[in-house]
């Protein structure tokens, strides 16, 4: 019996460093907004989490001034959509985790390029930023599907109005065509999962603190846009009610990371932000 409890530790310890050593190193990329964002001291120490970022292509229809910020570039090397708040939110976050939770959270990020290998199956928890501005490559639609069928969790954020959803929608239908993205019920578990959050109110970027306004692309700014006007906290479900996507439409929970330690921003937004982050990434780890 003792042999047998030996051998069984063994072995799972076994799968747990084959995991950490099958993970990509840690890498960086030139961001949107920053370069050079100062290292954490203990940035090579492995953690039981980490926040993986989606890389992704930027879609070639115009649709607000950031189509044509960065037309031209290749989305392997970074500096595009997919960077916005990179990598200071992904830190701020998992840093966020450590203080506010039991789990062990890495103190950096992984960017993960699902055209270039299997590492996304490392990760359970994958988050990507301004969707409204991705397009998806067929590659990366198929190991997308399979990263959710294996039991991953996507959470998307900051992207908005009408024209951003439809971008959105136009690759998401091609992960899982056969699933409807539905409104959640403020009883859904994944707002109760560590902080209660059926009051839960619009999170603006840090554009705010420059003009003032909750929400972007709205009625009284339709300059790039309508239909920002709403926050929309979305999903879709497997099979056995698992929430396996998240949607945070209208609203930059990225920014509420971001700009937690910056006092222009209000505290009200970082409080609410980090606490629907807390709440899913629990929710990814236990569901």
């Amino acid at each position: 019996m003792v042999r047998g409890q030996v051998l069984a530790v063994a072995a799972g310890f076994g799968v747990v460093v084959c995991a950490l050593c099958a993970q990509r190193p840690f890498r960086e990329y030139p961001a949107w907004e920053y370069n050079n964002f100062p290292l954490p001291a203990d940035y090579q120490a492995p953690g039981e989490w980490t926040f993986a970022r989606l890389m992704y292509p930027t879609t070639p229809l115009r649709i607000d001034w950031q189509s044509e910020a960065k037309r031209g570039l290749d989305w392997h090397d970074g500096n595009t959509n997919w960077t916005i708040d990179y990598p200071r939110s992904d830190r701020h976050l998992s840093l966020a985790i450590r203080r506010l939770t039991r789990i062990d959270a890495k103190s950096v990020e992984q960017p993960i390029n699902l055209e270039e290998d299997d590492d996304v199956f490392n990760y359970p928890w994958l988050y990507a930023v301004e969707v409204g501005h991705w397009e998806l490559t067929d590659l990366q639609v198929a190991k997308f599907r399979e990263f959710l069928a294996r039991g991953g969790f996507f959470m998307c954020d900051d992207f908005h109005g009408t024209d951003e959803w439809n971008v959105f929608v136009h690759s998401m239908s091609k992960v899982l065509p056969d699933r409807p993205i539905v409104d959640l019920a403020n009883a859904d578990a994944i707002f109760h999962t560590v902080y209660d959050l059926d009051d839960r109110y619009q999170v603006p970027g840090m554009q705010f603190t420059q003009t003032g306004s909750i929400c972007e692309k709205c009625r009284t700014n339709p300059r790039w846009g309508t239909g920002g006007d709403i926050p929309r906290w979305r999903g879709i479900y497997d099979d056995r009610g698992r929430l396996m996507v998240v949607i945070c439409h209208n609203m930059d929970l990225g920014d509420s990371w971001e700009n937690a330690d910056e006092p222009r921003y209000p505290q009200k937004f970082s409080a609410l932000g980090i606490r629907i982050g807390v709440n899913y990434l629990v929710y990814a780890m236990t569901h």
